[in-house]
């Protein structure tokens, strides 16, 4: 069993639900008589407790397409989003590009700061924000002779985003680069777990401190001069 309300998105969903049912709790409350008023509220909190029991026993998780290609290159696809200009996943990408042909395709989920700006449609900023990030994380590539592209994702949430790029390109192996734990949102909605539950792949999780790389770079500065 796991916690039924693990996501934003189903956080979100939650309060909606919850709001519409009130509402016509009280309309229908006010429109007849109190004992009617009574009864279809015990009706909704029984569907609501029904609904949440099936979500905390979860669902069978359904399977990823991925796109084959027959040819010895050897692809990976990288989802981050702050961290992908990370020194920790150039690393981990360059090892994995070590000897032999391979192609990389980096995506970056713009993923707005809440769900009501991304319900809003508010997404210019996360964008511009997300479309930076790509394109200083793909300088930094070629100059460690990492062939790379990119692209920022359609998506509010970055599983659809992994599975969109799946149906195109056809990778050998996942790496997701997220926060450490205690900062990451994505590891708190089960971003990793999900993927390694759904996708046929290989995945790799990188852990991309930038607070630490920032302090290193610092003192390294220090040292120097």
């Amino acid at each position: 069993m796991h916690n039924p309300l693990r996501s934003e998105r189903d956080v979100f969903r939650a309060v909606v639900i919850i709001g519409l049912g009130a509402g016509a709790v009280i309309g229908l409350t006010l429109l007849t008589r109190p004992a009617v008023g009574a009864a279809l509220l015990a009706a909704e909190v029984g569907l609501g407790i029904g609904l949440l029991w099936r979500g905390a026993r979860g669902t069978l998780p359904h399977q990823a397409e991925v796109a084959h290609r027959e040819d010895p290159t050897y692809r990976v696809l990288v989802v981050a989003n702050e961290t992908v200009g990370g020194r920790a996943l150039l690393a981990e990408i360059r090892n994995r590009c070590k000897g032999r042909s391979s192609e990389i395709l980096v995506v970056v989920p713009a993923l707005t700061s809440s769900r009501m700006e991304h319900w809003a449609s508010d997404v210019d900023r996360a964008l511009e924000d997300a479309r930076e990030r790509l394109d200083e994380s793909l300088r930094r590539m070629e100059a460690a002779g990492v062939n790379a592209r990119g692209h920022v994702g359609d998506h509010h949430e970055p599983d659809a985003s992994l599975e969109d790029a799946l149906r195109t390109f056809p990778a050998d192996e996942v790496i997701i680069s997220t926060h450490p734990p205690e900062r990451s949102r994505w590891l708190e909605r089960g971003v990793v777990e999900r993927a390694r539950e759904e996708i046929p792949l290989p995945i790799t999780h990188v852990v991309v401190d930038l607070e630490a790389e920032a302090r290193e770079t610092t003192g390294a500065a220090g040292t120097a001069t």
